[in-house]
């Protein structure tokens, strides 16, 4: 069954807007795992414009189901962090400082010496370790190589593409997740996933483990409330 983790940093962002502390990023993580979210995602970038390091702190001991904390980890102090918060998963992420957000896999052929040596440190302290990679099975083969347990498919493709055409726009992605299953590596998918092309996604991929969204899903709150909304993505997830 594929999991939902949701990803807080929108919120974070709206009450960075105005300073003080509304709306509470503590409170809406503890929020969407009473509604249903079966884990919690953040992405602290070094400027700290949505998600701040202090947040992450304090938001992990209040997590009741899984905590993924995103980022890039050629930022010593993104890898401090993780170290010293242990998350259930760090995903790493090669988001250049002044990306508005993720925008890119990882190279994990060219990457392999360093992604294989931050598999090292973060697995030797029991975190669960995911490569974010676009859809391509020799950068899926390449994270296995590094050591990797799992990989996330950036799904900004798919997302764009999908209203032309679903098979087509799945395609790529079906042979990423197949070499990844073949490698025995987990499989996680992010990015511009919404209600309306998730089932297709999950029903097509069945063995994704979990995928993680925010953006899409906390503007749908806006309209449809929280509670709703999280509710809405899980009956996507098991569409039949």
């Amino acid at each position: 069954m594929t999991r939902l983790s949701v990803n807080i940093n929108k919120i974070a962002t709206i009450r960075n807007a105005r300073g003080g502390n509304v709306p509470d990023v503590e409170l809406a993580a503890v929020k969407c795992e009473e509604f249903g979210a079966e884990g919690i995602t953040v992405h602290p970038r070094p400027d700290e414009r949505h998600i701040r390091y202090a947040d992450v702190r304090q938001i992990r001991p209040l997590v009741k189901t899984e905590f993924n904390i995103e980022g890039n980890p050629t930022v010593q102090s993104f890898v401090d962090l993780v170290l010293e918060v242990v998350p259930d998963q760090v995903t790493l992420v090669p988001d250049g400082h002044n990306a508005i957000t993720s925008n890119a896999g990882w190279d994990t052929i060219a990457n392999r010496e360093l992604l294989t040596n931050l598999c090292k440190t973060f697995k030797a302290k029991g975190i669960r370790t995911s490569i974010f990679v676009n859809p391509d099975p020799e950068m899926v083969r390449g994270a296995a190589a590094c050591g990797a347990d799992r990989v996330e498919l950036y799904t900004a493709d798919y997302a764009e593409q999908f209203p032309a055409g679903p098979e087509k726009a799945i395609a790529r992605y079906v042979a990423a997740a197949k070499a990844a299953r073949e490698a025995g590596l987990g499989l996680n998918a992010g990015h511009d996933l919404s209600l309306e092309n998730l089932a297709y996604f999950v029903h097509t991929i069945p063995w994704t483990d979990e995928v993680s969204i925010g953006h899409a899903l906390i503007s749908d709150a806006l309209y449809m409330g929280l509670e709703k909304t999280i509710g809405a993505y899980l009956t996507e997830i098991r569409k039949k």
